[in-house]
């Protein structure tokens, strides 16, 4: 492991109930890194995602991000009794830190969805506009003495920029959902980056797009990793994907790691190909 890795999760556990959806995963992300995560249907990655991003509270464990602690949980209530996960006594004696999602974004943490979710009824501009937002300095006060036009229009013109660099520009005014499949996408991503994120989580960015599709997405993933010195930590399903674009990969059945690595060291692991690789998409 890196010795500054810009994401770290340790022992990071999310259980609900007596059901173990993530279960002590430690994983780290270096920077300017494309790392995935894969597994079935069911491992527990997007729900490891949902636990860095502020979405879950995780049973226990802890994540950094930039060297410095954003998530730190251990169980409490009913889960001390209830709990199925290992290394609890590691975190106990720590306060417990749990960020809304918003907080996590202003800290430099980007996600898209496993499903679209465009704001239906804004435009292509104002989705990206209403990202921006994040990041807005104004107030109330500000606002009130219209002190914050320089802002607006600063904002304003970022986002006619980062429609431009990506290619869409030209539906400025159309409706977002109004866009073929592989254009929303985009705009999510597009959307994702008007945060101005450090470290960028994809949630099966991939899905439901045909092989050439795929490839040019991933070659897109690859390009704005260079242009804005991201750290990229994606799910994914298409193998070529992952195996083409990716530094690194962990894998997880049932919410645990059974393995990490280069893709080659993945590819040829046979509990992967147990797991998931060796499984037709048939079955």
């Amino acid at each position: 492991m890196s010795e500054n890795p810009i994401l770290r999760l340790e022992n990071v556990t999310m259980q609900f109930g007596g059901v173990v959806a993530v279960n002590n995963l430690s994983l780290h992300v270096n920077p300017g890194e494309i790392v995935a995560l894969i597994g079935p249907n069911g491992a527990g990655k997007t729900t490891a995602f949902n636990c860095i991003t502020g979405v879950y509270q995780p049973t226990n464990g802890i994540v950094e991000f930039e060297g410095k602690p954003i998530v730190v949980a251990h169980p409490e209530g009913k889960m001390k009794k209830l709990y199925a996960g290992e290394n609890a006594e590691l975190y106990m004696s720590r306060h417990p830190i749990d960020p809304t999602p918003d907080k996590i974004t202003k800290l430099g943490i980007a996600r898209t969805f496993q499903n679209i979710r465009l704001w239906k009824s804004m435009t292509v501009f104002d989705n990206v506009l209403t990202a921006k937002h994040m990041l807005a300095k104004q107030n109330v006060f500000s606002a009130t003495l219209r002190l914050a036009r320089a802002e607006d229009k600063q904002m304003a013109e970022e986002t006619e920029a980062l429609l431009a660099e990506q290619d869409l520009l030209k539906y400025r005014d159309d409706l977002a959902t109004s866009l073929p499949y592989g254009l929303q996408r985009r705009l999510e991503i597009a959307r994702a980056l008007a945060t101005k994120p450090k470290l960028l989580l994809l949630d099966e960015p991939a899905a439901g797009m045909n092989p050439q599709e795929t490839q040019e997405l991933g070659e897109f993933v690859a390009q704005i990793k260079e242009k804005y010195g991201l750290s990229i930590l994606l799910i994914e399903h298409h193998m070529d994907f992952v195996m083409n674009f990716s530094d690194r990969i962990y894998a997880i059945d049932f919410g645990k790691l059974i393995c990490s690595g280069t893709p080659d060291v993945i590819a040829n692991d046979q509990r992967v190909i147990d797991a998931y690789l060796g499984v037709s998409e048939d079955e």
